[in-house]
């Protein structure tokens, strides 16, 4: 039996054999955490750069812009953009002039890049690149470059459908049109995810989805692209044959007030970021003002209808061809003598239309032409879309003068939209319909600008205008009837109005006996011919010829069988 005296001794013993274990286990802890916090640092940094985890976003496309049957008018296609983590891109010097050439930018360039990256991890060096350029970048493998994927934003149509769509910038968000307009709508929410990248900042190891992309909202437009293209030959044909300083053309559905079309002189091609200069890519007949000349005396004669102190076959004396109002002269391009209130509109007389605009009540001449929308915003909210002017007599007092001139279109300002959709009231029966970029599944009431029978009597007179003798005779239309008003303009300066700048001008409707479009036609400061039934009126023809057959739309002018043909078709 071992006594207990002898257990005792050994107790101190064990005690300091278990405590040197624990003192050389922590010593053993303690070299390991030297080592490597400051022999191995260099190692463990390697590791950790060379895996860690990144939050990265999922980028989601941006919605289809379409014409009213489908074809895309802008679409974004992937594509791919050149990228560097300035810190490791420093290290690999040598390389820099093989990545300048590869990606397509200078050795400044990319040394600026580099500079300027400071302590970022991630800096752009060509964004939206093609892909051979893309795959020679990624073949040189240098530390820290790498490819991102994005969207870039493509218009099929280029200059033909510029100024109604516009355009995004790189970041692709809108910056002018109708990409601007709906660009909420059209943009879409980029998704995020969880990812393993290497020390290249390459995603070696996807781990999670963090939020789904959401791609953006297609769009539909009024526009008829078939009608666009047409309308964007004729029109840049007819400003290069006269020498013109611009030009805009805008057709309206009568009916629903949809743009059908809507081109301007000169354009731009947005799939070129060099041509994005704002006097290019404004869009004239949204933004620009001008007085509208004779197309405004179909809405005075309509005033004076309404006011029941004149009729279609109402005289009016013109002669000598010349009017004296205070010490102002207005003058008519002949000596017309007596006339009734149709004639003053076929010959465009400027002396009849001042008579009658003077017998009536300034207050009633302002409403007559407020309800119909002239010098008012169309609310499409196209962005930059100018309001007009219309001064108001009981604001501003009309002198005779001006209320004599604004019978003929001067001294108010309107937009060829503006115009378009007035005349587009006038062929609806004196409805004026709201205005939309947007395709329209049915017609949308509008407001009722006109008594009863009143606009009919006026669109009668405008088909005068396009008969033989009438100053809009050059729009005619094989087969159509055509309604119509011509105008020449003189351009507005400071201090007055240029003697030799013009603006041709004509608005029609087709088929005058129920017009199914609407249109202006405006070509600025055209040299040589200048009248709006030599410059404008043409390019209505032109447009409307090729407009008919597209829509197929029924000929309301055809000329009678004669007895055989009857007798044959019968």
């Amino acid at each position: 039996m071992v006594s207990r005296r002898g257990h005792d001794k050994d107790y101190p013993g064990r005690l300091g054999v278990v405590g040197l274990v624990f003192a050389v286990a922590v010593a053993g802890l303690a070299w390991r955490l030297i080592e490597l916090q400051v022999l191995d640092c260099d190692f463990l940094r390697g590791e950790g750069e060379a895996r860690h985890l990144r939050v990265v976003k999922m980028p989601a496309h941006r919605g289809i812009i379409t014409d009213r049957h489908g074809e895309p008018l802008a679409v974004s296609t992937p594509v791919a953009s050149i990228w560097f983590n300035p810190q490791l891109l420093g290290k690999a010097r040598e390389q820099w002039r093989a990545l300048a050439k590869a990606a397509g930018v200078s050795m400044a360039h990319l040394e600026k890049r580099i500079k300027e990256g400071g302590e970022r991890e991630f800096v752009y060096l060509n964004r939206w690149v093609e892909p051979d350029v893309a795959q020679r970048v990624q073949a040189l493998d240098i530390p820290g470059v790498n490819l991102q994927s994005e969207y870039r934003r493509y218009y099929p149509a280029g200059p033909v459908a510029a100024h109604v769509v516009g355009f995004t910038n790189i970041d692709d968000r809108g910056q002018e049109g109708l990409e601007l307009a709906f660009d909420e709508t059209l943009r879409g929410i980029p998704g995020k995810k969880r990812v393993i990248q290497d020390s290249r900042g390459r995603v070696v190891e996807d781990v999670e989805n963090l939020r789904v992309p959401r791609p953006g909202r297609d769009l539909r437009l009024s526009i008829d692209l078939r009608l666009q293209y047409l309308a964007y030959r004729e029109l840049k044909t007819a400003v290069q044959a006269h020498n013109a300083r611009a030009g805009s053309l805008v057709i309206l559905d009568v009916g629903t007030g949809e743009v059908l079309a809507m081109v301007n002189q000169p354009s731009y091609n947005p799939n070129d970021r060099s041509q994005l200069k704002s006097h290019l890519y404004r869009n004239r007949a949204v933004t620009d003002l001008f007085e509208p000349g004779s197309t405004i005396k179909p809405f005075t004669i309509g005033i004076a209808l309404e006011s029941g102190k004149y009729y279609p076959h109402t005289p009016i004396d013109t002669a000598p061809g010349y009017f004296r109002v205070g010490r102002y002269t207005i003058r008519d391009i002949r000596n017309y003598g007596r006339i009734d209130v149709s004639t003053v509109i076929k010959k465009s007389s400027n002396v009849g239309a001042s008579k009658i605009a003077l017998s009536l009540d300034p207050q009633r001449l302002w409403q007559g032409f407020s309800q119909a929308g002239l010098g008012a915003s169309t609310a499409s909210g196209f962005p930059g879309e100018a309001e007009g002017h219309l001064p108001n007599p009981r604001f501003f007092p009309f002198r005779e003068i001006e209320q004599a001139t604004l019978a003929f279109g001067y001294g108010l300002s309107v937009t060829p939209l503006q115009l378009a959709r007035a005349y587009a009231a006038l062929g609806a029966g004196g409805e004026l319909k709201p205005v939309s970029f947007l395709y329209r599944e049915q017609a949308i009431k509008g407001r009722q600008v006109w008594s009863e029978g009143i606009a009919p009597a006026v669109l009668s007179m405008l088909e005068e205008v396009i008969s033989d003798g009438g100053t809009g005779e050059r729009a005619y239309v094989p087969s159509y009837r055509v309604a119509g008003k011509t105008g020449t303009v003189k351009k507005a300066t400071r201090g007055g109005y240029a003697k030799e700048r013009y603006l041709a001008v004509f608005a029609g409707l087709i088929p005058a006996s129920h017009p199914r479009l609407a249109a202006v036609v405006l070509i600025d400061e055209p040299q040589g011919k200048y009248y709006g039934g030599q410059v404008a009126a043409p390019v209505f023809s032109q447009v409307m010829i090729g407009a008919m057959r597209l829509l197929n739309i029924a000929p309301d002018n055809l000329p009678p069988l004669r007895l055989a043909e009857r007798e044959n078709s019968g």
